[in-house]
Order: structure tokens, then sequence, then C-alpha cells
């Protein structure tokens, strides 16, 4: 008869056990959904500031230009 206090008590220990787990879990996905609603507040911000900024015409041809010729560089010395 006392195996039945034995398995009653590792029951009871085990349901206790997955009601903690159960609330330590939703803490953990609220602050994760806290968090991500933060980070879509800063990315609103972020597009909010860069929205703002006018790159000129062919701005951006000398600065490709000059990444590129650095890799060429280096392509013609590893092939020697």
């Amino acid at each position: 008869m006392i195996w039945v206090f034995v398995f009653g008590g590792i029951a009871v220990v085990g349901l206790i056990m997955v009601v903690s787990y159960a609330i330590w879990l939703a803490h953990k996905a609220s602050d994760v959904y806290a968090e991500a609603k933060v980070l879509g507040a800063r990315a609103e911000q972020f597009l909010e500031i860069t929205s703002g900024i006018e790159v000129p015409e062919g701005a951006l041809d000398s600065v490709k230009q000059t990444r590129l010729q650095p890799a060429r560089r280096r392509r013609r010395r590893s092939t020697t």
C-alpha cells in the first residue's frame, strides 16, 4: 500500500514541476514579445531617420569603383 503514496507523491511533484515550467515559459515568452515590440519600434525609428537621406546622382559610382579595385588587386595577387 505504500507504493500508492510513493507514486502519488511523484505525480504531485511532477505536476508542480510542469506548472512551474509553464509559468517560467510564459514569463520568457512575454519577455521575448516585449523585446520584439521594442525592436519593431527601433526599426520604425531607423526607417524614419534614414528616409530623409538623399543620395545625389552618381555619388555611389565612385564608391563602387573604390571598393572593387582592392578586390581586383587581391585576385591578381592570389593567381600568381
